[in-house]
């Protein structure tokens, strides 16, 4: 990409284009004078989100385990049509296949939480009760069926199906990993947007406070400690226009990519890493990268 990208909504005209951090330019990474991969930062929030492309849920502590994801880390995906996924012989999917944000900004109208010992699926809108269905069973996964047919309308392809298959996970990625989202990067974009961005827009699993602006794009091989649990960080997360929809009121109401490459260069904010230690996390605990 070449710097000269013509600007796009989210930008304000007239902001000023030089903050107090540095563009390198030749690497299309935001460079912040002085900082260091040892400065100390902890988990503010981690969130997971059982059904891919619906609303995530706080979590206080979660357990990490090698090679996975969050447990139940988009565990499910409602197909917007037939997409070829095979349950019994699993395979990552293109999320157009199935229910996303990137093109159904309405589903960020509806509140979801899933609970693990029952199965249950609950749903609201406004706090307002809608379904309560039990994923183990076909009557109830029928059930969310129906709902999001209908909920769906024109955005609807084709029949929607519940998805599911015993360890997989339908990220946005092939491979099994924890999103992590800083939340200084987020803060230094709304400044230079020049109103709120809501970190929800970004779905990361952990969201980290204390970390100097852009920090994570200095990361990729780098490996991140939480109490006992290793992680190692694999790739930057870029983004689409998922991050558009405003979580608070299911609408598009800011080109967030635009203005992530007029202010970095790149699309990408936030990072992949995969568990190489397990272990338990929770809020306020430090993380360190080595």
């Amino acid at each position: 990409m070449g710097i000269g990208r013509p600007p796009r909504k989210g930008w304000p005209a007239g902001k000023s284009t030089g903050p107090p951090w540095a563009l390198d330019l030749q690497a299309k990474i935001v460079k912040k004078p002085g900082m260091s991969v040892s400065e100390p930062a902890r988990i503010a929030s981690i969130y997971r989100y059982p059904v891919k492309g619906l609303s995530g849920e706080r979590l206080a502590s979660t357990e990490l385990s090698p090679g996975a994801t969050l447990k139940n880390d988009r565990a499910f995906a409602l197909e917007n049509g037939p997409s070829g996924f095979d349950p019994a012989a699993p395979s990552w999917q293109p999320k157009i296949k199935f229910l996303c944000l990137m093109r159904n900004a309405r589903i960020a109208a509806i509140e979801t939480t899933y609970d693990d010992a029952s199965g249950v699926l609950t749903i609201r809108r406004s706090g307002r009760l809608l379904v309560d269905a039990n994923l183990n069973r076909a009557a109830g996964r029928a059930t969310v069926e129906s709902f999001f047919q209908g909920f769906m309308g024109k955005e609807a392809r084709g029949p929607i199906k519940l998805l599911e298959s015993p360890g997989h996970s339908f990220s946005d990625v092939a491979k099994k990993v924890v999103s992590i989202v800083n939340l200084q990067s987020v803060a230094a974009l709304a400044q230079a947007i020049g109103e709120p961005v809501h970190e929800l827009r970004f779905r990361g699993n952990l969201h980290v406070d204390g970390w100097p602006a852009w920090l994570e794009t200095q990361m990729i091989g780098h490996e991140i400690e939480i109490g006992v649990t290793r992680l190692r960080v694999v790739k930057m997360i870029q983004r689409c226009a998922a991050t558009e929809v405003n979580p608070e009121n299911a609408q598009r109401d800011m080109d967030v990519t635009a203005s992530l490459y007029r202010l970095t260069g790149d699309e990408n904010c936030g990072i992949y890493a995969e568990v190489l230690r397990g272990g338990r996390i929770a809020e306020g605990e430090a993380v360190v990268v080595r």
